[in-house]
């Protein structure tokens, strides 16, 4: 891959993951809940399912979400009932205690297994790199080495600013050692979680 094509990859990964989204949300939350470094397993979640998601579009498996309305949809309505359903789970959690350092208890299920399923169940992130990627190879050079390249930018970039997000709004934490705080930033973060749910359910793939 050529250099400017690869720095207008790189600009156009920034871009697309500085505007807030479902991973936003889930790095946000998991930040808050938990401290960076248990939120880091939630954000390698999300890498992880940008990497299957990438492999879909360089196998050409992208071209039938993009084309089916019915495996759009069913994809994007799965998507949406799961971060309908992490929002009021989040919205009814229980009050966790913050210990000395400020972090809750780790949650039972999987900090990982949920960044995964939130980028996953997002039928539009695979239209995204599917429209996206195309444009930055060169079909005169091998494929699968640009692949890797442009896998290893667009996570790196968005590790990057999910750990933002994350790092930020756990600067909150000495703020929520009390019952009320707690239960409010449980249903402002299970009310985003509805949200971008509703959104999605409602989202075409135009």
């Amino acid at each position: 891959m050529a250099l400017d094509l690869w720095l207008g990859f790189l600009l156009a990964s920034l871009v697309i993951s500085i505007t807030p989204g479902p991973g936003a949300v889930t790095s946000m939350s998991a930040g808050l809940n938990y401290g960076y470094w248990l939120a880091l397993r939630a954000i390698l979640g999300l890498q992880a399912a940008l990497l299957i998601q990438l492999m879909v579009v360089a196998a050409g498996l992208g071209v039938l979400v993009a084309t089916s309305a019915f495996v759009f949809d069913l994809v994007k309505l799965a998507g949406a009932a799961y971060l309908i359903w992490l929002g009021i789970e989040k919205w009814r959690a229980p009050i966790a205690g913050i210990d000395q350092a400020g972090v809750a208890p780790a949650p039972a299920n999987g900090l990982f297994w949920q960044g995964l399923l939130v980028n996953l169940s997002n039928p539009k992130a695979i239209l995204f790199i599917a429209a996206l990627v195309p444009q930055f190879v060169d079909a005169g050079s091998p494929q699968w080495p640009q692949f890797l390249l442009i896998g290893i930018t667009m996570c790196a970039v968005d590790i990057l600013v999910m750990s933002g997000y994350a790092l930020l709004v756990s600067r909150l934490r000495r703020w929520l050692r009390d019952a009320r705080a707690l239960r409010t930033q449980n249903r402002l973060f299970g009310g985003f979680f509805i949200t971008a749910g509703i959104l999605l359910g409602a989202s075409s793939r135009h």
